[in-house]
């Protein structure tokens, strides 16, 4: 029988990113519409300028949100890449040191040593 185990902290990552923008924008828009006032614009001016800001905020955002997200995607495709060639070249090294990941995150050691072949 096959164990199915359902992780979901990958799915966070676009929960934070859109709490930070949304208040990012909403400070960013509400400073740009208040200091276009503290000028002396007209009721209209104003208007035009937060529309504009909401507009430049948004097509900024979704650029640095591309940007960060291939470049991540480059390096996980690299990182990925490499750790297949050391798994091929050593399997055992690779178990050790995966096993070394989960036991420095807290995970208690319960399997022979033998296991690992350190």
């Amino acid at each position: 029988m096959r164990h199915k185990e359902r992780h979901r902290t990958h799915r966070t990552g676009w929960l934070r990113a859109a709490v930070l923008g949304a208040n990012d924008g909403i400070v960013s828009t509400a400073s740009l519409v208040l200091g276009v006032a503290a000028a002396g614009a007209s009721s209209q001016g104003i208007l035009v300028a937060g529309v504009a800001g909401l507009v430049a905020g948004a097509m900024s955002m979704a650029a640095g949100e591309y940007v960060s997200v291939s470049s991540q995607a480059d390096t996980e495709r690299a990182d990925l890449a490499r750790e297949s060639k050391e798994l091929a070249a050593s399997p055992e090294h690779e178990l050790a040191e995966l096993a070394g990941i989960y036991v420095k995150r807290g995970l208690i050691r319960r399997w022979p040593r033998a296991l690992l072949c350190n």
